[in-house]
């Protein structure tokens, strides 16, 4: 096959030219791979990025996504406390550099920050810049006005994440509390407040082969800078607790087709990687070049010394 190589000379694939890839069954998942890989290493080399997420306010939220443990709906939640204090944000980008992390993401439950939640956040940036310069800093906070991206962008943030979650066909299957529009807006305003974006998606929710590869055009459209790929990880209670849709070659498959439709773009093996992916793990870094490090929200992560033997094993190298 020639798809690598025509995406990295400059062909940008058409819904239905990418549909038919993702579904052709003649295609082996491997070959896939191979030219994704080409995509990969011409645009990052051999370098893997390192995040971390800090669960810095949980449980607490009105939403009603069904994929999320934290969702009203959710009637015993594992983990449920107000915003953590500063002391505690700003220690945490310690731990974050000293494990050789370049992206520090400080996450909040709910459906938006207040305004007194922003200045808490902000003041906790500040801290953080002062001490570890060279640390990207990613917010993810939910729903936010221009006056709050502002301050935020002040404070020194970097990046801020509002995923889209699913296509804007499937939106409606997976939450009714607020529209595919109102993440699609928060994205925008905090590119009209030059910070970069970051969004990205959750594959195993039901969705179909189209919905899957709507996602990957509508981040390309919205030009996200970094797009984590998340795979459900079903928990008890939720509306999509008992699903199990997705196997590690799939997943791998649908990793291949965001590389290609986004070829220069930070792909993100996000949450669910170690219970989907299992073995193969290693196989899905030829294709993205960035990792979560550690736990997610409320559901654990592999050790890291595991993430650090697996970028080793490859003969690659973390870029921080």
């Amino acid at each position: 096959m020639t798809l690598g190589n025509n995406v990295i000379n400059g062909h940008h694939l058409t819904f239905d030219e990418a549909l038919k890839i993702y579904q052709d069954e003649s295609i082996d998942t491997l070959t896939l791979v191979q030219e994704a890989y080409k995509v990969r290493h011409h645009y990052y080399g051999k370098k893997v990025k390192l995040n971390m997420i800090l669960n810095a306010k949980s449980g607490i939220c009105p939403e009603d996504c069904g994929y999320c443990g934290q969702s009203r709906d959710v009637k015993q939640k594992s983990q449920r406390y107000a915003l953590i204090p500063e002391n505690q944000i700003v220690e945490g980008a310690k731990v974050a550099s000293e494990n050789k992390i370049g992206t520090y993401c400080i996450v909040m439950s709910g459906r938006g920050p207040s305004d007194k939640e922003i200045s808490h956040i902000t003041d906790s940036v500040e801290q953080i810049k002062r001490n570890h310069p060279q640390l990207k800093i990613c917010a993810c906070l939910g729903l936010t006005n221009e006056q709050q991206a502002e301050s935020l962008k002040n404070s020194g943030v970097d990046r801020y994440n509002h995923n889209i979650n699913t296509s804007a066909n499937y939106h409606d299957e997976v939450v009714t509390t607020h529209s595919f529009d109102d993440r699609v807006n928060t994205i925008n305003i905090m590119k009209e407040k030059n910070i970069s974006p970051c969004s990205g998606v959750i594959c195993g929710m039901g969705e179909s082969d189209e919905d899957i590869i709507d996602m990957a055009f509508t981040l390309n459209q919205l030009d996200a800078d970094s797009i984590p790929v998340n795979f459900l990880h079903p928990i008890k209670g939720t509306k999509f607790g008992s699903m199990d849709d997705l196997t590690p070659m799939k997943c791998i498959r649908i990793l291949c087709m965001f590389r290609l439709i986004n070829p220069t773009k930070e792909i993100r093996i996000a949450g669910g990687r170690e219970v989907n992916l299992r073995s193969l793990q290693s196989l899905s870094l030829m294709v993205a070049n960035s990792i979560f490090v550690g736990d997610y929200l409320i559901t654990g992560g592999q050790p890291n010394q595991m993430d650090y033997d697996m970028i080793q094993d490859l003969g690659f190298e973390i870029d921080y």
